[in-house]
């Protein structure tokens, strides 16, 4: 045989060919093994049904880790905890383990346990520690009113991710403190600075409706309340029913995603009407516009309704990830199928407007909104990069809400 008789078996120009074959293949392997390992935003989209999950996901921890680094701080027992936020970490709270449910990612991120440990913290020394403001009293109250309601919604939200039985002690405490807060109509002293949606007068109805949904995803709702909580449910139900008629719209939808874990919240007539006045404000492209849920008032008392600061008006009018990704989510949690009209738009809108920002030399994966209060989009220091974001992180984590709720 030819090989028997040739050292090599082959000749130099067949060595020459298949060493040119074995550098072709290794190239693509290692192409491919990076496209594999780091993806494109289109292999991303493709892979999980037209949106980056790990983009969003890489976006909010990122945001999440902005907030720690750089929001006000405040004194709890011996140490320091960060405050919480309605823009930034209610969203985080609330998207950040459906979305690691999505990636097949059990384990609870380092953002996600801080804040966990920070929550249990401040329930854990309520006597002891410095309030969100503490500059008079109107202030003083508000801030034990607000921050109870949204420590009980962080640690009933964990406590719901992690799939327990009975709330854990320190969610157990933060109830009794929500409970202990509440006021005898029914809602809570919420901080009002004039600033819409979550920090007007209007804003103390939104703060209701997290805490319904506080109690309706706190473990063991489905099958009994304590005996010591009924009677707070009950005035927080009434709260609700009583002031649904001259709410916002955006607070409304708030309240049908808060029906949808504690019952008896709203009517089916309202509920019907309800639905009919979303459908009628989404936009041509599918989307919804947050300037449109609400006659915005800013806590003035009357006319002109003016913000603080100069708006965008054009950028505003605009569909948005926040209200497009909040009615999505809540119409998927109310029943209605991906296939609905208005459901099915929304979610065409959705997966066509996740996108690349880059602010202040950082790159992002996500979703936009934008302030009703000032122009960040101007920079000055309403427009810092960390604070022109606020909105898309409650954008983003809707979104992805909204999306995973569909796919």
């Amino acid at each position: 045989m030819v090989l028997a008789e040739r050292p090599w078996g082959v000749s130099l120009i067949a060595i020459l060919r298949f060493a040119s074959v074995c550098f072709y293949v290794l190239f693509l392997g290692l192409a491919n093994g990076f496209t594999a390992r780091h993806g494109t935003p289109q292999d991303a989209r493709t892979a999980s049904g037209g949106w980056d999950r790990e983009g969003a996901a890489k976006y909010l921890d990122e945001r999440m880790e902005v907030w720690f680094t750089t929001a006000k701080k405040l004194r709890t027992g011996q140490s320091e905890t960060t405050c919480v936020s309605c823009h930034t970490t209610i969203p985080y709270v609330m998207a950040r383990p459906a979305l690691r449910g999505a990636m097949k990612a059990p384990t609870a991120t380092p953002q996600e346990k801080r804040l966990i440990e920070e929550t249990t913290r401040r329930v854990e020394s309520y006597d002891a520690h410095q309030l969100l403001y503490d500059f008079n009293e109107s202030k003083k109250t508000e801030s034990r009113g607000t921050e109870a309601v949204i420590n009980a919604l962080i640690l009933a939200s964990a406590d719901a991710a992690q799939s327990r039985r009975e709330p854990g002690g320190p969610t157990q405490q933060a109830l009794d403190r929500m409970w202990k807060t509440q006021r005898p109509d029914g809602s809570w002293d919420w901080l009002d600075f004039g600033l819409e949606p979550f920090e007007s007068v209007d804003g103390a109805y939104y703060g209701a409706t997290l805490a319904a949904l506080a109690v309706g995803i706190m473990p063991g709702a489905s099958n009994n309340h304590a005996a010591e909580a009924r009677p707070g449910i009950e005035r927080l139900r009434g709260y609700l029913k009583e002031k649904y008629a001259s709410q916002s719209l955006f607070n409304r939808v708030w309240l049908l995603l808060a029906a949808t874990r504690l019952n008896d919240l709203l009517t089916k007539a309202q509920r019907e009407s309800l639905i009919t006045e979303i459908q009628s404000r989404q936009r041509d492209d599918g989307g919804w516009a947050q300037e449109s849920l609400g006659a915005w008032r800013w806590s003035k008392t009357a006319a002109p309704f003016k913000a603080p600061g100069a708006l965008d008006a054009s950028l505003l009018a605009k569909s948005d990830g926040y209200a497009t990704g909040l009615i999505v989510y809540t119409l998927r949690r109310a029943g209605y199928p991906a296939s609905h009209p208005a459901v099915s738009k929304g979610l065409q809108w959705l997966r066509a407007n996740q996108s690349k920002v880059e602010v202040n030399q950082q790159s992002w994966t996500a979703w936009r909104a934008h302030s009703l209060n000032y122009d960040r989009e101007r920079g000055g220091d309403k427009g810092e990069p960390w604070r022109r974001m606020f909105m898309s992180d409650s954008a983003t984590a809707f979104a992805a809400l909204a999306l995973i709720a569909s796919d």
